[in-house]
């Protein structure tokens, strides 16, 4: 009724436990709860918790709050998972003012992270350590360049059979589309390299 994935490092995001089950009632939900909190409290470092609404029956969804509070655990925030298609056959993604850049270097490994630490209010150091590694140059990772600067970033990663959108960040120049061209350029990408056409994301 769980699944970890646990990464031991301060990067919380890095850390998740997850429940599983499919219509769980208050009951079985409490005993999750004390069983993830468990295996959490037996960690070094802080990680999220995620419990989805649509697997809970409508008791547990109810009690949900209580019955977390109850366990020792702090809402950390909503979110919200939607799934589509990419359409074939669209042009490569551009944009006017940046230049795209696939993430292949540690300084451009860096620059994403710090991307990513201004718009989560993480600490640069923390989004540094997780965003670090083979996994992100070899997932589409692409920074957007405005004049050279990095002020846009997204990613997308194969699983289970899907592209997965993450980490679309724009911390600083809000409001000019950056988002999407990377979003639309990291989704394209990812497509022409694997095949997939499904893609799925949490915000």
């Amino acid at each position: 009724g769980l699944a970890v994935r646990w990464a031991d490092r301060p990067f919380m995001i890095g850390n998740a436990v997850a429940l599983t089950e499919s219509g769980a009632d208050l009951g079985l939900l409490e005993k999750r709860l004390a069983q993830a909190v468990d295996i959490m409290r037996a960690k070094p470092y802080p990680g999220l918790l995620a419990v989805f609404d649509d697997l809970l029956d409508g008791d547990a969804r109810d009690g949900l709050e209580s019955a977390a509070v109850q366990a020792g655990l702090k809402r950390g925030g909503a979110l919200v998972g939607m799934a589509g298609d990419v359409l074939a056959g669209l042009p490569e993604p551009a944009h006017p003012d940046l230049t795209f850049a696939r993430v292949r270097t540690e300084e451009q490994l860096r620059a994403f992270g710090d991307l990513n630490a201004r718009a989560n209010g993480l600490s640069q150091q923390d989004a540094r350590e997780g965003w670090s590694g083979r996994a992100w140059t070899e997932a589409h990772t692409y920074l957007g360049l405005l004049d050279g600067v990095p002020v846009s970033c997204a990613a997308t990663v194969e699983e289970a059979g899907r592209l997965y959108l993450v980490c679309v960040a724009t911390p600083d120049l809000r409001g000019r589309g950056y988002g999407e061209a990377l979003s639309r350029k990291a989704l394209y990408e990812g497509a022409q390299a694997t095949g997939l056409t499904r893609a799925t994301l949490h915000a």
